[in-house]
């Protein structure tokens, strides 16, 4: 007697029936990355709008653009307006950086990068604090450098941390060494401070939201200890990596491994 033929196992061990379901969960885990980005995009806007207007108004406050003030105090204290909400506006940028790439949501444009390139834009947002802290950036082979695979943004985010971490970091009038070298399909940029050093046993922890190194370096810098974890994370979603070595003669050398363009 012929057998009827088998039906199709649907129990939940079938390949059949583990499809949809994989399916399904992408298809809620697409819905929630959507929900996410809509969300950073209300607060990033709730939060920017009213900061540009404290730093717009306060800004021609203290430059007494519609007349003097009167008592100069008032000139001073519109600068502190203005420097407080620049700071606030700086954090509220970092922590939304960071919940992107916690969270998935940042859409990252990887292309072949000139490094040269995205070192002069790094350099020139950083001119005047570097100038302030008399601070000396020796960018080797300069004009020469090599190109890499990365998001435009990210890779100028990632270069303007470091060499913002190393002159914060740095004795007034130090120098700060960058190279970049290849290393078969990868590219190894090196940024190396002359500042107080770095105990290995605190290196994870400096790459956690809101952590600091010990207490000179924290007493040093009003930051919030987000710059090097957001350089990690966007190393990693840049395919690359993000490596912190106490430098061979004191100070840190920090260094970010990317893919070669």
């Amino acid at each position: 007697m012929a057998h009827p033929a088998a039906l199709p196992d649907n129990d939940d061990h079938s390949p059949l029936a583990a499809a949809p379901r994989s399916n399904a969960r992408a298809r809620r885990q697409a819905a929630l990355d959507d929900q996410q980005r809509s969300f950073l995009r209300m607060v990033s806007h709730e939060l920017r709008t009213p900061l540009n207007s404290i730093l717009g108004f306060s800004e021609i406050i203290s430059q007494e653009l519609y007349g003097p003030l009167g008592a100069p105090q008032y000139k001073e204290y519109a600068g502190i307006i203005r420097a407080s909400g620049q700071r606030l506006l700086n954090l509220v940028n970092q922590i939304l950086e960071i919940a992107r790439l916690e969270g998935r949501a940042m859409d990252l444009d990887l292309r072949v990068e000139a490094l040269d390139h995205a070192m002069d834009d790094a350099l020139d947002g950083l001119r005047e604090e570097i100038a302030n802290r008399k601070t000396v950036v020796i960018v080797r082979e300069e004009g020469s450098l090599p190109s890499v695979r990365a998001d435009p943004r990210g890779l100028r985010t990632v270069l303007t941390n470091l060499i913002h971490n190393a002159v914060v970091f740095s004795p007034e009038g130090s120098a700060i060494e960058i190279t970049a070298t290849r290393d078969g399909d990868e590219i190894d940029i090196r940024v190396l401070d002359q500042g107080p050093g770095i105990d290995p046993a605190d290196i994870a922890r400096l790459l956690r939201p809101f952590e600091q190194g010990d207490s000179a370096l924290t007493r040093r810098s009003e930051g919030a200890g987000l710059g090097l974890p957001i350089v990690n994370l966007l190393c990693q979603a840049m395919g690359g990596r993000l490596k912190l070595i106490p430098g061979p003669e004191g100070g840190l050398l920090a260094n970010v491994r990317l893919p070669a363009g």
